[in-house]
């Protein structure tokens, strides 16, 4: 069970990381796209983050 769930949250990293700062490095609009898009990736980052901690504690627990 561990195994699946760094599988799942390494998977989810790295599609944020391919689909996310891909558009935000290679952007060729106008810098408030870009910021904007940061600001998604950022906040995407953080939430995987909070959920992956949340998953191990609640997998420790069970």
């Amino acid at each position: 069970m561990k195994f699946l769930v760094h599988a799942f949250f390494i998977i989810l990293l790295l599609l944020v990381t391919l689909f996310g700062l891909g558009p935000v490095l290679y952007a060729d609009g106008v810098i408030q796209e870009r910021i904007w898009t940061t600001a998604v990736v950022v906040l995407l980052y953080a939430l995987l983050g909070f959920l992956y901690s949340r998953a191990l504690k609640w997998i420790k627990r069970n």
